[in-house]
């Protein structure tokens, strides 16, 4: 025994540093077998037998203000809890009371509300009951004002058809242009102007305060106000107990372009007020008509021109729009020639590569066969492995280079196509702009005509 742990300490001192890298495994040596001789004696257990016992524990006091601690702790939080429940119901009756009054307030003010808007209707109704009564009073119609209404018929028929030719357009030339925007103009000018004839037509004589726009605005007015009543009375019936209320968290702010009290009352004060207005200068319509037709003339003609010359525009745009893809169609067709030649190149390379791959893998697979000693890692063999990885490489570089060649040559011909498609857009382009809208439109009638002296 006395001879054990100096053998064991000497032991530890070896397996302090790892073991140096041995070129032939080690084998595992035979166990021994080794018996410890028990120690019996009286006084064998040297004090061991009541170490476990002795281990550091709580002191008396430390458990005593322990438990006094957890029983403070309990007490303050039962205390709390119970304050908690006091503040929580006497919070809960504030807010059903004040719930309960913020909602009987908001019932009153819809109530107030409705008797206003229902001011205000009834002002409205009764001048739009005047005005259609108006209507029935109309004088005989002017022969020019017929005459100028039927002319506008063949301008808005140019302005549509021209609308639809180039509807025919194709993508991407579908585009919304100036020349849209014109014609668009045009057509929109040609509507207000037959809108006017045709107030003019029914509301000659002393009928002005007949007027349309005065009446529509009423209308919309007094629409409007239809439905805010009925809004605010659904609003003014609804309760605690109605089955159709639902959260709207969004709905509680005021939007930017609400109107004041104020300014809604001034709204419908003034358009009664300008209503009121067009009654007394039903005289001064028949003064107004030479007026309108020789400004409703002016603008056609205005139009017209402006429509005429963003059609030159545009032509010439497509014109040389259509020149430039040309141009860059020659190029892309070179480009795809000299492409497929680097593919080939590429191509031959990868198989100029298959020969000295051969001969490397052969003079490796030779050298496998050397006996015994002589299969060593040579200066050779490390050399041709590397020749061998440079060669494989190689051979991937030239293949990835390949693909993105390929790539390169789809995308050019996908480019291609996009060039021809985009001449042949071009080109129906210009013909339906040229051919079709631009020979039409020498069809415009001529002044004298759309003033209604013709």
């Amino acid at each position: 025994p006395a001879g054990g742990p100096s053998a064991m300490a000497q032991a530890g001192v070896l397996l302090t540093k790892e073991p140096a890298p041995q070129a032939v495994p080690a084998s595992d040596l035979p166990v021994k077998v080794c018996e410890v001789a028990l120690n019996t004696g009286p006084d064998s257990s040297s004090g061991l037998a009541t170490a476990g016992f002795r281990t550091a524990k709580y002191l008396l006091p430390e458990w005593r203000r322990s438990n006094s601690d957890l029983y403070h702790k309990a007490f303050t939080g039962c205390e709390q809890a119970e304050r908690g429940r006091a503040e929580a119901k006497e919070l809960a009756e504030h807010a059903a009371a004040t719930a309960q009054r913020a909602q009987q307030d908001s019932t009153a003010a819809l109530g107030q509300r409705l008797q206003d808007i229902y001011f205000w209707k009834a002002e409205l109704q009764k001048e739009i009951e005047d005005l259609d009564a108006e209507t029935g009073l109309l004088a005989a119609q002017k022969l020019r004002l017929e005459k100028a209404l039927d002319a506008t018929k063949v301008p808005y028929a140019i302005a549509t058809d021209n609308l639809q030719c180039r509807e025919r357009r194709q993508p991407p030339d579908l585009v919304s242009d100036e020349v849209e925007r014109e014609l668009l103009k045009e057509a929109e000018l040609i509507r207000n102007i037959q809108e006017l004839l045709k107030r003019t037509l029914t509301q000659a004589g002393n009928q002005m305060r007949l007027n349309r726009d005065h009446k529509e605005v009423c209308e919309m007015d007094w629409s409007d106000k239809v439905e805010t009543y009925n809004i605010d009375d659904k609003c003014g019936r609804y309760s605690n107990q109605s089955t159709n209320i639902q959260f709207h968290p969004s709905s509680v702010k005021f939007e930017e372009s609400a109107s004041t009290p104020e300014t809604w009352a001034k709204f419908s004060h003034d358009n009664i007020y300008r209503a009121e207005r067009e009654k007394l200068a039903s005289i001064n319509l028949r003064a107004l008509i030479d007026n309108i037709l020789h400004d409703v003339s002016e603008d056609l003609r205005m139009q017209c021109a402006a429509v005429n010359e963003a059609f030159a525009k545009r032509c010439e745009e497509l014109d040389d729009t259509k020149h430039k893809l040309e141009h860059h169609l020659k190029k892309i067709l070179k480009e795809i020639g000299d492409q497929e030649a680097n593919i080939a190149a590429l191509k031959e390379a990868i198989r100029d590569k298959e020969a000295p791959m051969k001969v490397a893998q052969t003079r490796l697979y030779d050298r496998s066969f050397r006996p015994n000693i002589e299969l060593c890692r040579d200066e050779a063999q490390f050399r041709l492995i590397s020749e061998a990885e440079e060669l494989t490489e190689s051979i991937e570089s030239l293949k990835k280079k390949l693909l993105e060649s390929e790539q390169s040559l789809r995308n050019l011909e996908d480019t291609r196509m996009d060039l021809e498609k985009e001449i042949a857009v071009k080109t129906n382009s210009i013909f339906i702009d040229r051919q079709k809208c631009m020979a039409h439109r020498t069809r415009y009638p001529v002044v004298l005509k759309l003033a209604g002296y013709q």
